[in-house]
């Protein structure tokens, strides 16, 4: 008997013969794609509620640990989050007091996000989270090494 994580091209016991093969749960890369983003999200979610962010202030405060401050627009592009997602998160992220949001003195219509001193101090809390999610991971490190070729491959197309 097949079951749900048979690959693609397994043979199906019970075929539906109304079904057209592209409509099956099993010939679809987006579902494999989104059922690991959320595995993966679920599985740092203890280590990031020990330092109070969710995983998305996670991606935000990486990116501001690595420039300290950006446009909104650059850390919108860089983490694939519109503005309509970005600026709830940057306000929520400001009430905790790990960045601040001003208009950018050379560009007015920009608007500046710089990490305080606070979030500066929130990286040597989540370190080692990056490590222990390794841990979680099945993966030698060639097949991560490709998975995330593969990943980045996709997201610029």
């Amino acid at each position: 008997m097949r079951t749900s994580h048979d690959p693609i091209g397994a043979p199906d016991e019970t075929p539906n013969a109304f079904q057209p093969e592209a409509l099956r749960l099993k010939n679809q890369l987006c579902f494999p794609l989104y059922a690991c983003a959320r595995e993966t999200v679920k599985q740092y979610k203890p280590y990031l509620e020990r330092i109070g962010l969710t995983y998305t202030q996670y991606i935000t405060m990486i990116v501001l640990w690595e420039r300290r401050s950006v446009t909104a627009k650059e850390l919108g592009q860089r983490l694939y989050l519109d503005s309509g997602t970005l600026t709830p998160l940057l306000k929520r992220m400001e009430a905790k007091g790990l960045i601040t949001r001003q208009r950018d003195p050379v560009d007015e219509r920009s608007l500046r996000v710089t990490i305080t001193d606070a979030g500066e101090a929130l990286k040597e809390q989540a370190k080692d989270i990056p490590y222990r999610m390794a841990e979680h991971v099945r993966l030698t490190k060639d097949e991560a090494e490709t998975l995330y070729k593969l990943l980045y491959k996709l997201l610029e197309a």
